[in-house]
Parts: C-alpha cells; structure tokens; sequence
C-alpha cells in the first residue's frame, strides 16, 4: 500500500520548538529568538535547512557493567540533515515538505537503527509531507498528511527532537483556535525509520502486522488567571498487540485521560507550579489495563535577578504491573514522549514503573547562555514489572526471582548542561551525567556507575 503522506509541525517550520514558558521542567534548548525560515517569492516560498551534530561518549549507561566493554561503551557522531520547503497558495492553502538524512558515524554499534540501541543509519527519507488548509492560529484548519505531533510537555506525545531520526506521524488533524483556548482532533499512525527503503508507518505498510492508529482530543485553554495553559486530553491507541508487555494474548486498545495545568511565574510573584496527571483503562496485549501516572513541581524564579535563576523541586510517578500472571496490567503506557527533557539526560528512565523526585536549578550568565544543574533519584513502582528505559519499553533487568525480592531503589543520576546561543541560527549544547548505581542494580547483577558526556552544534536557516 502507497504511503500515506502526512500532518503538519504546529510549532516552526524548522522543527526545535518555540521557546517554553518558565517551568519547572529543565526544558530543551529552544531555538534561539529572532529566527526565521529563508522566504522567497514574495513570501509565498519558504526555505529551511537544519545541520544538526553530536559526538556522544557513553560508559555502562545499558548494562551498568565495566568488565564488559560492549557496543554501547564507546563513542560515535550523530550528524542531521533537514531540507524543507513551503509554499503558499493563499493564506489558507498551503502544501509543506521535508526530507531528512541521519547518520551514526564510529563506534561499534551496526548503523541499523534500533539495534543495541542505536540511531543509526537512514539514507535521505521523507519526514514530513502535508497539505494545510486554514490557519492553524485563529479559527478552523485541518492538516492532512505527514507531520509531528506535539501536546503539553511532550511526556505522552512529542516530536522526539533529541532522537537523531526524531518522531513523524501520518496523520489528519483537525483543529479549531480562539483567543483563549484551542482544540485538536486527529487521528494517526507512527512512522517506522528503516534504512535502504521508504519508511512508512505501521497502518500503512503491508508488511508490519501492527496496524497501530493514536487518535485524541486534545482542549488546551488560558482559562486560569494564573496559568499559562491549562489542557484537557483524551488519547485512544489501538494495535494488534505485541510482546513488549508479556507474551501477546490479544489485541490493544485503550484509552488515556489527562489534564495538564501549569503556572506563571510573573503572576505568582516568582513562583511556578504544574501538574500532569493521567489515568489509563482497556487491553493492552489483551490484558486488562488499570493505571496512573502524575509529575508534580514547583519552584522559585528571581525574576528581577540578571541572571534569572531559578530552584525547583518535583516529583514523578507511574504504576508498574502487580503481578503478571493475573490477566490484568498496570504497567503505564508511555505512548509517544520525548522522555529525554523529564527524567534524566542519560535516558535510563522511561514514565512508567518509577518513582522518580527532582531538584533541578537552572540559570544565565548571559542572555547567550543558560546552565543547568538537575538531581535525580529512582525507585520502582513495583518490582514485580520492569523497570524500562526512556523508551518506555525494553528492560534494564530481567524480572526473576532475584529481581522481585530485590531492593526498588535503582539509583542517583547527576546532569549537568550547558546551552550557548551564538546568534538566531547557531545553538551549541554540551553535558555531563553520572547515574550512581543503587541496590536495585547490586542485587540483580553488576552495580558499576555510568557516564555519559556530549557535545552538540545545531544549525538552522
């Protein structure tokens, strides 16, 4: 079956993300103000281009063990490439496209993505394709084709921006904007990055036997004074089941009810607030599913500081299953997050199974440069699921015997970021993590501590 090309990226043309509001969560670097994708043709024709690099150096951070040197010890150049081009016909007709080459350069992993976790390799592909028609800022629009899909803070759906290949979707949306509120309706199917072939997305390709469709509705308002958003979601996601949660026994199908509220720090003398909070019920794998999932935070903003610091604290939670042999499941579903911004830069920590306090500080020297400091700690929920990475999914430690009568606490992790804006079109990131192993990894195997440093330049036109 032909690939269906599909939606839009709300945000830029250029794909960063506009800049957050203040939060509580130490956000991804925005792109920096002021920029703007090349226009052409009276700005009819837009132009965009991303050249995007970053050495990564990692040690123990998958199997927490230093007497085995494996294929995810070592180092290696993540390097992207973005063309994209828009047009429009009228103000309410426009048609976008961008392709995209990704590459993993050294180390000792095989550049197929996937495999022993790596980006890897996919030869210049097609990433977003759409036809808009409306404005997506004021009144009704509808986006049909190739595109990311983004709500809230990214932690159950989000672009994946740090993710070499990044996350696209086919997909329809729909939506409606008011001064005050807006609403989305879509319905739409993750594309899977493969090289040396056109990738296509699950519902799409003949071959994949997962037919995997995500719809919501998503109600995001400024109805609070003191907000900056406050949303409302429900997300339905339906496929034909795998065994990523358990032997298959069926189908999946089930639904996720949220709501996101967070404060402004200019309206409450300096303090922010927010919370997210999520219940899940259905089948997944033909298992019943019950669960729950909250973050939590505050902090303090001195706003009148040139530097503009700011402390906070937060707190995130996520059931894990209870026992798996009785048919039901309470293992959180993480859907589609760019869990890379939430629960430590090392990415051991997906939200699901985990209990998971904060302290992060945050500020700038400059108006050039932000520094961040953040502390983890790490528990699970249950010892009787997994406790799964930033995917959500695969398993830092089989769940046996020892695992189930281990300790839950897993472990501390430190991250340290630096991001420096040279101009609207250069940004350069670079970090430091150190995850200290706890008794979780002491009484199910090696308990070695990790490290993981990078450096990262991106450039957009």
């Amino acid at each position: 079956m032909k690939r269906l090309a599909i939606l839009l990226a709300t945000a830029s043309l250029a794909q960063a993300g506009s800049p957050a509001p203040i939060s509580s969560v130490p956000p991804a670097p925005p792109l920096p103000p002021g920029y703007a994708p090349i226009t052409l043709l009276d700005g009819k024709l837009t132009v965009d281009i991303q050249e995007k690099m970053r050495v990564e150096v990692r040690e123990n951070n998958f199997d927490f063990n230093s007497a085995v040197n494996g294929p995810q010890d070592a180092s290696w150049l993540l390097q992207r490439f973005r063309l994209g081009l828009g047009y429009s016909f009228t103000p309410w007709f426009k048609i976008y496209a961008q392709g995209q080459d990704v590459r993993e350069i050294g180390g000792s992993r095989p550049n197929e993505i996937g495999t022993f976790a790596a980006e890897g390799d996919d030869t210049f592909d097609l990433l977003k394709a759409y036809v808009q028609l409306g404005d997506i800022k004021k009144g009704p629009s509808a986006t049909i084709g190739r595109q990311f899909l983004s709500y809230g803070d990214q932690r159950l759906v989000g672009p994946l921006e740090w993710l070499n290949q990044a996350r696209t979707f086919d997909a329809l949306k729909l939506r409606y904007a008011a001064p005050k509120w807006s609403l989305d309706l879509f319905s739409s199917s993750p594309v899977v990055f493969k090289d040396h072939e056109w990738n296509k997305s699950t519902f799409l390709d003949d071959d994949d036997n997962l037919n995997e469709i995500f719809s919501g509705v998503y109600f995001s308002t400024q109805f609070v004074p003191v907000n900056t958003t406050t949303d409302f979601y429900v997300f339905h996601k339906m496929d034909d089941g795998n065994a990523n949660f358990g032997p298959k026994l069926g189908d999946t199908n089930f639904l996720t009810f949220g709501t996101l509220w967070k404060g402004d720090a200019k309206k409450l003398r300096g303090w922010d607030y927010e919370t997210e909070m999520a219940f899940q019920t259905g089948e997944v794998n033909g298992r019943d599913l019950t669960a729950f999932a909250g973050h939590w935070g505050a902090g303090y903003n001195w706003l009148g500081h040139p530097w503009k610091p700011r402390l906070g604290l937060q707190y995130n939670y996520a059931t894990g299953d209870q026992n798996p042999a009785d048919g039901d499941i309470e293992t959180f579903q993480n859907l589609y997050p760019t869990n890379h911004l939430f629960y430590g830069y090392m990415d051991t920590t997906g939200w699901t199974n985990m209990h998971n306090p904060q302290i992060n500080f945050s500020v700038m020297p400059t108006p050039k440069l932000k520094l961040m400091l953040d502390y983890h700690i790490y528990w699970n929920a249950s010892n009787d699921d997994a406790w799964r990475r930033v995917n959500g999914v695969t398993g830092v430690r089989p769940v046996n015997a020892a695992a189930r009568t281990a300790s839950s606490f897993r472990g501390q992790e430190v991250d340290l970021t630096a991001v420096y804006k040279f101009n609207p079109h250069v940004a350069l990131q670079a970090g430091y993590s150190l995850f200290i192993a706890g008794d979780y990894l002491s009484d199910t195997g090696a308990d070695d501590n990790a490290h993981f440093g990078y450096v990262q330049v991106q450039i957009d036109f």
